[in-house]
């Protein structure tokens, strides 16, 4: 079985986890693939049995050039601001393979706002939902303050998170139809 994962990170924080997911999928035998929303070519999409999307949230949904941009003014590296997740599902219609698409989201929030309704993993999957995916997994992780750090113990649940999603597409693909 193999896995995608995309994602965007302003300061690391979002980056730091998808690692720490990757490496929870591989603990359980899973193939997996990072890269960046800025440096990834759809055409991946079709050769995966599941597509993690993670992204950070900014007020209260996607983030948006202009969000982007301000995160840059905070500090940022620039690089970091031309392609987020929301651009990258924008065009994802037309590039998902026909059947079954499989895909788990999450996105990282500041820990004090934790409670608020809004975050960029709700807004993925609504997004992916009308793109005909199948979501069959939505997680949060807290950072502590805009740039971060990761809240204690957030990167070990990102691995446990990332080992669950190894049972899920099981569940969803026996026959691991990719590389399997």
């Amino acid at each position: 079985m193999r896995a995608l994962i995309v994602f965007e990170s302003m300061f690391g924080n979002t980056g730091e986890l998808a690692d720490a997911v990757a490496g929870g999928l591989r603990q359980r035998g899973v193939e997996v693939s990072v890269t960046e929303a800025g440096s990834m070519t759809h055409d991946l999409v079709a050769e995966h049995d599941l597509l993690v999307l993670a992204a950070p949230t900014h007020a209260l949904a996607l983030s948006r050039p202009e969000s982007r941009a301000d995160a840059v003014a905070r500090g940022a590296p620039p690089e970091h601001a031309a392609t987020g997740i929301r651009e990258w599902i924008e065009t994802i219609d037309t590039h998902l393979p026909p059947g079954p698409r499989v895909v788990a989201v999450f996105d990282t929030r500041v820990n004090k706002m934790r409670r608020w309704p809004g975050s960029a993993a709700k807004q993925m999957a609504r997004k992916l939902e009308r793109e005909g995916c199948s979501v069959v997994a939505r997680t949060s992780f807290y950072v502590n303050g805009v740039k971060g750090p990761l809240v204690d113990g957030e990167t070990r649940r990102a691995g446990g998170w990332g080992r669950s999603l190894a049972g899920l597409i099981s569940a969803t693909n026996p026959a691991g139809s990719a590389g399997g």
